[in-house]
């Protein structure tokens, strides 16, 4: 490999003959589009998170057999794991529509009307990040998830009255990356409520593999290992990751995406042998180089490293600690033992 070496180190120096890589102005577009086309449709396409769906198409089998709604659903774990895509598969099995919307995007009461008055019996409403709903559309919801009814206000003063609005049943589908931040009375309202797990390797060679072939990028199984490997036990990710290396085999013009040539791109891109990318080794290496590795609070983390604390929070910090290389204290957070070896930093026993 020390020649392909040669040509990406040339490449990257300043080569501008590789014009074909660069994107047109619909990138974003095709990207979204091609994300699309990854998600399987069916639960037995569905890859990993075993005991989920096992249940769920218990679940799904039951109300299909009394031609109810599913019941409600709620959906938490890291970004990334799939919640979006087991929501569109559960329309998809239900035979029904699906209506999707985030909770920033639902500012008002009238805005959660429009898109319940759209709905048809047993189509499935999906709202991403439903932690974030405005406390009024939030209360709105239960009377609408309980009982299939809201009352809307009409009019003002004196002569401001109340409408009964009646709701088709429905299967509502949340998800959150924060369900700590989920009140209790909305929780309480969902029937069925699972975690996502992050991946095991396996199973994310297994969507690495898939995705090859839907790109019609031949990839070895210990490609896909290497890609997953990496990928901080997270399908997207591993997609994007698999993205990435395709265009360093395409340019190297390799015929199938090999373990080498997976180590090389990633390295390019600065994504370690753990998935560790620059913001991780920024945040590891600050409360290490700056506070002899913690604890640490999370405002003077996030100060530190230029980043927001709820991103830390939501997008660094929980694989870091899946991992075991960041824990959790009273007095805040400490880098482990585990982490300073991963770095090659010495660690010094404070106990």
């Amino acid at each position: 490999m020390t020649d392909e070496n040669t040509q990406f180190n040339s490449w990257f120096e300043g080569q501008n003959e590789t014009d074909e890589l660069l994107k047109d102005a619909s990138a974003n577009q095709e990207e979204q589009e091609d994300e699309l086309s990854l998600r399987p449709k069916k639960l037995s396409e569905y890859i990993g998170q075993k005991a989920l769906k096992d249940e769920l198409s218990v679940y799904l089998q039951a109300a299909k057999m009394r031609e109810e709604a599913l019941d409600h659903v709620l959906l938490f774990g890291p970004p990334g794991l799939g919640k979006t895509t087991l929501a569109m598969i559960i329309a998809n099995e239900l035979g029904v529509h699906l209506k999707t919307a985030s909770g920033p995007a639902i500012e008002k009461g009238g805005d959660l009307v429009a898109l319940l008055n759209g709905l048809e019996p047993g189509d499935v409403l999906f709202i991403d990040e439903i932690h974030r709903l405005p406390m009024n559309v939030e209360e709105m919801l239960y009377s609408a998830m309980e009982d299939y009814y809201i009352d809307i206000m009409v009019g003002q003063g004196p002569t401001a009255r109340a409408v009964h609005f009646p709701l088709p049943p429905f299967t509502l589908v949340g998800a959150t990356t924060r369900p700590g931040m989920l009140s209790k009375p909305l929780r309480d309202r969902f029937g069925i409520i699972n975690s996502l797990a992050y991946y095991e390797p396996e199973d994310l060679a297994e969507i690495v593999s898939r995705t090859a072939a839907i790109f019609e990028a031949p990839i070895t199984k210990e490609g896909a290992l290497a890609v997953a490997l990496r990928s901080r036990g997270t399908p997207r990710i591993a997609n994007r990751l698999l993205k990435r290396v395709r265009d360093f085999a395409q340019v190297a013009g390799q015929s199938a995406i090999e373990p080498e040539l997976v180590d090389m791109a990633l390295n390019k891109l600065r994504v370690d042998q753990k998935g560790l990318d620059e913001t991780d080794h920024k945040l590891l290496l600050s409360m290490i180089d700056l506070y002899n590795g913690g604890p640490v609070g999370l405002a003077t983390i996030a100060a530190n490293i230029g980043e927001e604390q709820d991103t830390i929070e939501s997008m660094v910090e929980p694989y870091l600690l899946q991992i075991g290389f960041l824990k959790r204290t009273p007095r805040g957070r400490v880098v482990t033992e585990t982490a300073y070896e991963h770095l090659g930093r010495p660690f010094e026993n404070k106990n």
